[in-house]
């Protein structure tokens, strides 16, 4: 059925195979990747191994890079897909940063286009008790957390623009960093810098529009992309709309490298998904860090009580960081006339698309 909608005129194969997976029915999407049983497009991709110690990659909470499963597909150079590497207990780190941490100032989110800045400072402290007590058996009002789409960090892309700019910038969070910079050097790219990051915050009923990341001014750096909470459908498609994109599951843990010829190719997610386990969350979620940490580790212990909060959060949620280096070594913002540095987004839903039964939009894939 998939296939048929690329033949159809009217609408590019992207857009049409995007509706077809936002509309389809859950239960029957047998033409979806998934990486976790590969099938004959898929093949799998060689690392490098020793670029990464396996003191760095415990301290960034990863399992030796001898130990990752990681895939490549055919017909897209340049695209790793890497099975679920962290170690146990280690994703919550990374939940929690983005819940609690992250979103906290000078960073910038969503929320701040609509609310002053003292009602955006501390997005956990003002929703972590209406979240704990959240009900899943009657509609309640959502906390502030919920209504977070997209946090930015280190140089804040602007939405307005398109652009980064050198006077909109706050120092990029070290443990982030750090992983992302084992995860790029296992994947061949040593010395990469993690100088931007867009967080993105799903719910069952958001999408990801279709759109190109080629904002970065160094289009030779990769893009990292990793995921946890719920699952999703990702669409990776080629250099032009009119080319039927593959879909493939992104499940909790798993991590995605798009570099060389894939850097700058079209792709979306149409949907998000319920853990195939069937349960309120992954078991990958299940253990918490352990007492010991490796030395150096970047991680830091969270309490139950926030991890509580965390857990509500993912039950219908799905949270996404994708990392760029925006600069090549040595190189410069150009010079730009009448920039501000302000205009983050222009609206709340820019880059989710969101239909829910008391606020609905237009969809809008582009």
């Amino acid at each position: 059925a998939a296939a048929a909608l690329t033949r159809e005129g009217g609408e590019d194969a992207f857009r049409r195979l995007f509706r077809f997976y936002r509309q389809r029915d859950p239960s029957d999407l047998r033409g979806v990747v998934d990486f976790s049983a590969p099938g004959v497009q898929v093949f799998r991709s060689q690392l490098s191994i020793s670029s990464v110690s396996d003191q760095d990659a415990y301290r960034a909470g990863l399992q030796p890079v001898r130990q990752w499963k990681a895939y490549g597909l055919n017909g897209y150079p340049g695209f790793i897909f890497i099975l679920n590497p962290f170690l146990p207990g280690c994703q919550r780190h990374w939940v929690k940063q983005c819940l609690k941490l992250y979103p906290q100032k000078p960073n910038v989110c969503n929320l701040d286009l609509h609310m002053p800045p003292e009602k955006t400072f501390d997005l956990w402290g003002q929703s972590k008790e209406q979240l704990r007590r959240k009900s899943s058996s009657k509609r309640e009002p959502r906390s502030l957390l919920e209504k977070l789409r997209w946090v930015t960090l280190g140089y804040h892309y602007n939405w307005d623009t398109k652009k980064y700019s050198a006077n909109h910038h706050t120092p990029f969070p070290s443990d982030l960093a750090f992983l992302s910079e084992q995860v790029a050097a296992a994947c061949g790219f040593q010395g990469f810098q993690a100088q931007a990051g867009i967080l993105n915050y799903y719910h069952f009923d958001s999408s990801l529009g279709i759109h190109v990341d080629e904002s970065e001014l160094d289009h030779s750096r990769p893009l990292l992309s990793f995921s946890f909470g719920q699952s999703s459908i990702f669409l990776l498609g080629g250099l032009k709309r009119e080319e039927a994109p593959t879909a493939m599951f992104m499940h909790s843990g798993d991590i995605m490298v798009m570099s060389g010829f894939s850097r700058l190719l079209y792709h979306a997610v149409p949907r998000v998904l319920p853990n195939p386990e069937g349960t309120a969350l992954p078991s990958c979620l299940d253990q918490a860090l352990p007492p010991d940490l490796h030395a150096g580790s970047v991680l830091e212990h969270s309490s139950d009580e926030d991890w509580q909060v965390c857990a509500k959060y993912l039950e219908s949620s799905r949270i996404n960081m994708t990392i760029r280096q925006v600069l090549a070594e040595g190189q410069k913002f150009p010079e730009e006339s009448g920039t501000n540095g302000k205009g983050q987004a222009p609206s709340e839903d820019s880059h989710h698309q969101e239909n829910s039964r008391t606020k609905r939009h237009k969809p809008n894939t582009d």
